[in-house]
């Protein structure tokens, strides 16, 4: 027995051996690429590492309107969408769902270099499409055209991207494409299908505004699960009993936790009252029965939200259009749809027990 011990422990060090030797070799890699970039004069900040940078994959179908070539792509199949992106690649793409988030987000970027030019945590925003790459020039024009800051393509072909938003350490995945979404919710990738709002409105060009239902989207939906299996009169009992139990996380928790880090960059440069980035907590509880174990959940994770609104209940929508946010995640297709029609861009997360009772949508 002690021969197969000291045999075991022998082999032990190989496994780890192999990750160093990986992690070296992506390394040398990394200092190889940039000391190319740094061998070329731009104006232009360099795209920060993937290990150090807060990653925004988003879809070409979420970054710019593209329902019309869809519809190019439905009836007449992949060659024909293809020859008509080509023939249009100088014809500049109207703005889609997650454009101005997009816009906002390369703000706050711009204040971060500011106080902090040698610093790589920031926003890296990362074009993942499962578009061919002939449609690329069309893209790269559209988006040289907003002048937004762009620099990593992943143009998959018709492949699932999920295989790359986890090289890519993707901390938010936003897509058109709802099945893609699951696909990458399942993978443990923060995700959420983008919607259009039905009517156009203003956003802050100076300050990021996110805003999170709570259950099931920065907290797990263990929740929502009692209200819909032993309904609120219950679940008003177990909130106040577990008011103390902090609640599991949520698929965007990590997010929240994200947007929280880069708040404290600029708290600590004194620019609270100047902050670029403003979170909200907008959910359908109501606080004297069940908002307690909420705030406790969220100060036993260190996080500060800006503004929690209880509604108890009542309609997101009205709320959403005082917020203005650019962006606002909930996992029921009930609340996205009534954010949408009043002029909210709404994302829905596929996350928890709701979406048994939303397969129709």
């Amino acid at each position: 027995a002690p021969g197969t011990m000291s045999g075991s422990g022998s082999e032990e060090p190989q496994p780890s051996r192999a990750v160093e030797d990986r992690q070296l070799e992506a390394e040398q890699d990394w200092a190889a690429a940039k000391a190319f970039y740094d061998s070329l004069v731009t104006q232009r900040p360099r795209p920060p590492k993937p290990q150090n940078a807060i990653t925004v994959a988003v879809s070409s179908r979420a970054l710019f309107n593209l329902v019309e070539e869809r519809k190019i792509y439905e009836e007449h199949g992949l060659e024909k969408y293809v020859e008509y992106q080509q023939n249009n690649e100088n014809v500049i793409l109207k703005p889609g769902p997650a454009f101005y988030f997009v816009k906002a987000l390369e703000h706050v970027n711009a204040r971060l270099l500011e106080l902090y030019p040698d610093d790589e945590e920031r926003f890296d925003v990362v074009l993942m499409t499962n578009n061919h790459a002939q449609v690329g020039v069309r893209l790269i024009n559209s988006i040289n055209h907003y002048g937004l800051t762009i620099e990593r393509f992943c143009m998959t072909g018709g492949e699932s991207p999920i295989g790359y938003l986890t090289a890519y350490l993707t901390n938010l995945y936003l897509s058109a494409d709802s099945d893609k979404v699951q696909e990458a919710i399942e993978a443990g990738i923060a995700s959420a299908t983008m919607f259009t709002a039905n009517k156009d409105v203003t956003y802050s060009d100076t300050q990021l505004r996110v805003a999170f239902d709570g259950d099931a989207v920065i907290f797990s939906d263990e929740s929502e699960q009692i209200v819909k299996e032993q309904g609120l009169d219950r679940f008003f009992e177990h909130e106040q009993l577990n008011e103390n139990k902090p609640l599991a996380q949520g698929p965007l928790k990590g997010f929240l936790e994200d947007l929280g880090k880069l708040q404290k960059k600029f708290y600590a440069k004194n620019e609270r009252l100047n902050c670029p980035i403003r979170t909200y907590l907008v959910t359908a509880r109501s606080a004297a029965s069940s908002g307690a174990r909420v705030l406790k959940t969220l100060r036993s994770w260190g996080l500060e939200i800006d503004e929690a609104l209880f509604l108890a209940g009542a309609p997101k929508g009205p709320i959403l259009v005082k917020i203005h946010p650019h962006i606002f995640f909930d996992d029921q297709m009930f609340h996205v749809e009534g954010a949408r029609q009043l002029g909210t861009i709404a994302a829905h997360v596929p996350y928890g027990i709701a979406q048994k009772y939303h397969k129709s949508t």
